[in-house]
């Protein structure tokens, strides 16, 4: 765990992190992204922290690479690349700097180590796990093959480097329905997340899908009820779900969609009033480029994903500390995985 009162008391030696008036005005260029969500007394306290940050990258030719639902100061104040799972492992595969800021949860770094090996990968919580990673491990996976011998293992992105490694190809919530789709033979398992799985077998059909029993603690808190008790509050509301959601939710909703599938839908119908059911961060990163619209309530936030801040990555740059390894035999093999996800979906998207 890290000591927050031994890192603060380090950072402040070095860098002058008072809130500044001064400073936070003379970025308004990158407050202007999330002035919607971010009053500017609080930019004038995450501003310094930004600053820092950004003059850091350029020391340690880093990168930072952001998930959907990171907070609006790491998502618009710091990042050089955001998006969904499957956005990041593509673009993890691109970055030319020598270092990786992964600003999601675990196993997003351990991805982009397995598709970087050279490049030192830096976690600035090596806490920020994920509930669907820590359901499913590599045993977990021999024991759905024994139990339905010659079914491809279709899993989540959202597992360990173990669990890649023993299964033959991965998925996002973005290309799930596409790449069990593109499996041969009648039977696919999918791990570990029990909810994308059911809807994806609405989606395909012709497969008989079977699944782990894991799934998101922050997506299975939602309910069929809840929206439909928001629907009679406001009628003309349009209710966008993730499909890590129970199906019964999914089938209330006007749209389903991965995060960047979310952001698409968002941009090109416009609603006067939507709901996104998913984590919270994401209605905050995207409402400034939206102000036609109107987001509302509820949604919940992911107590792993929220572990990153803006003081633990600059703490995490200016250490170097937090470096992810991942065992050069398993990421190998979980390198093939994932990199059959990346090529499949390009290829299907051609």
């Amino acid at each position: 765990m890290l000591d927050l009162t031994a890192i603060r008391s380090e950072l402040e030696a070095h860098y002058d992190l008072a809130p500044s008036i001064e400073l936070a005005e003379s970025m308004s260029d990158i407050h202007a992204r999330m002035d919607r969500v971010v009053p500017f007394p609080d930019w004038a306290v995450a501003a310094p922290y930004v600053a820092a940050i950004n003059r850091l990258k350029k020391e340690r030719n880093a990168a930072v690479l952001a998930h959907n639902y990171m907070t609006p100061q790491i998502y618009h104040g710091i990042s050089d690349v955001v998006g969904d799972s499957l956005a990041l492992a593509i673009e993890a595969t691109k970055v030319k700097a020598d270092v990786i800021v992964q600003c999601g949860v675990h196993f997003m770094a351990e991805t982009s180590k397995i598709l970087n090996p050279a490049k030192t990968v830096l976690m600035p919580d090596m806490e920020a796990g994920c509930s669907l990673a820590e359901s499913i491990t590599a045993e977990g996976i021999a024991e759905m093959r024994a139990r339905y011998p010659g079914a491809p293992v279709v899993s989540y992105v959202n597992t360990t480097a173990e669990v890649k490694a023993a299964s033959d190809i991965c998925c996002t919530s973005a290309n799930a329905a596409q790449i069990v789709a593109a499996m041969e033979g009648d039977t696919v398992i999918m791990t570990p997340d029990k909810y994308l799985a059911q809807n994806v077998a609405k989606q395909v059909p012709h497969k008989r899908i079977v699944w782990w029993d894991g799934r998101c603690i922050v997506h299975e808190k939602f309910t069929a009820q809840d929206l439909r008790d928001f629907r009679g509050w406001h009628p003309d509301l349009k209710i966008i779900a993730h499909p890590e959601c129970p199906p019964d939710v999914v089938a209330e909703a006007d749209f389903a969609g991965s995060t960047a599938g979310i952001l698409d839908w968002v941009g090109r119908e416009r609603p006067a009033q939507a709901m996104l059911v998913t984590e919270c961060s994401m209605a905050a990163n995207i409402s400034d480029a939206h102000p036609e619209v109107e987001f509302l309530g509820p949604c919940n936030m992911c107590p792993y994903m929220k572990k990153i801040t803006l003081e633990k990555v600059l703490w995490s740059l200016h250490t170097m500390s937090g470096v992810v390894e991942v065992d050069p035999e398993i990421a190998a093999r979980a390198r093939v995985a994932v990199q059959r996800m990346i090529d499949l979906s390009r290829r299907l998207a051609a």
